[in-house]
Order: structure tokens, then C-alpha cells, then sequence
């Protein structure tokens, strides 16, 4: 009969989160993952297999905290406009908080891991059309309902709007300024007023 498990996977899932966001994936070794989750190697592998499937995970798990969490907060609770905002003053926010500047897991995967290995490049490839459906769809709302300009496509705004958050995402690694990626934001914005 099987032991039951002596640690929490949701925790130990949460460390290794923390350790490849804060390291990358090819920094991180198995020995790192397992101190940072408390555990052995042996129950690292026996409960999550290899590296990289524990790096899948782990990168779900952050899409899911963040993303997912985002949009679920903004955009069946506030306005179009307003959830487009707040999406992007949270990402400010956090950026300049950032003080080890390890950026967004999901863009470091999109540089570092994605070029590499077709699955992680459909995974990155799949949350970010996700993302830019999260702005597609209120852009659309927005216009609908006259509080964005139907000066541009949703489809081309949606597109706009995630290169403003990617631009954001990579510039506050080495540049954390709040000028700067408030700047960022402002004329993209102004293409929004009705």
C-alpha cells in the first residue's frame, strides 16, 4: 500500500513557483527545487516527475495565480474600460515591487524556454492568445457600450494592448521606473478614448 504523502503539494508546488521565477529553468537544478520545497529529490520525482513536468506545473499554477486571478477580479466586475485599467495598474504595481526584478514567469518562459521546446512554446503561445482575448473582449464591450473608440479593431486593439503589457513585463526587469511604464500605457490609453 502506497504512503500517503508527508508534505503539502499545493505548498511545495508554490516553492517551486518561487524558485524558477526567481532562477529561471535552465539555473535551477533538482537540488534547489527540492530545498525550497522542503522535500527530497526521491519525493520530488515520485510526486511531480521530472524538471521540466514540475516546471509545467509550476507554470500553470503562476497562470493561474496571476492571469487567471486578474481577469476573473476585472472582467465580470468592473467596466470595459475600467477592467483594461486596473489590469494594467496592477501590472505596474507589481513590477515596481518587484525589487529581485524577476519580471513574469510566463514571459521569462516565453524568452528562455519557449524557443527551445515546442510543448512550452504552444503552452506560452496558448496563454497569451488568452490574454489578448481577455483585451479583445474589452475593447469589444468598450465599443458596444461607447466607452472605447471603434477607431480600431478590437482584434488590432486586443493586439496593441498585449504588446503594452509584454513591453511593460520586459522593460521593468532592467528599467523598474514608474515614469517609464506609466509612459508606456498613457498613449495606448488615449487610443481607447472614445
Amino acid at each position: 500500500m502506497a504512503r500517503p504523502r508527508e508534505f503539502d503539494e499545493a505548498a511545495a508546488l508554490d516553492a517551486a513557483v518561487q524558485c524558477f521565477w526567481a532562477r529561471g529553468y535552465e539555473a535551477t537544478s533538482v537540488r534547489d527545487l527540492a530545498d525550497s520545497m522542503g522535500i527530497t529529490g526521491a519525493s520530488l520525482y515520485n510526486a511531480f516527475g521530472d524538471k521540466r513536468a514540475l516546471y509545467r506545473r509550476a507554470l500553470d499554477r503562476y497562470v493561474e495565480q496571476s492571469f487567471l486571478d486578474r481577469v476573473g477580479r476585472f472582467e465580470n466586475h468592473m467596466p470595459p474600460r475600467a477592467a483594461i485599467a486596473a489590469f494594467f495598474n496592477e501590472i505596474i504595481k507589481r513590477s515596481l515591487a518587484d525589487k529581485d526584478r524577476k519580471g513574469c514567469m510566463l514571459v521569462n518562459s516565453a524568452l528562455e524556454v519557449a524557443p527551445h521546446d515546442p510543448e512550452f512554446q504552444r503552452v506560452v503561445a496558448d496563454v497569451l492568445v488568452q490574454v489578448e482575448s481577455f483585451f479583445r473582449r474589452c475593447v469589444a464591450a468598450g465599443q458596444r457600450d461607447g466607452s472605447i473608440s471603434s477607431g480600431q479593431s478590437a482584434d488590432d486593439m486586443g493586439r496593441v494592448l498585449l504588446s503594452t503589457l509584454l513591453g511593460i513585463r520586459v522593460l521593468a526587469r532592467t528599467r523598474p521606473e514608474r515614469a517609464l511604464l506609466e509612459g508606456l500605457v498613457r498613449p495606448v490609453a488615449a487610443l481607447l478614448d472614445p
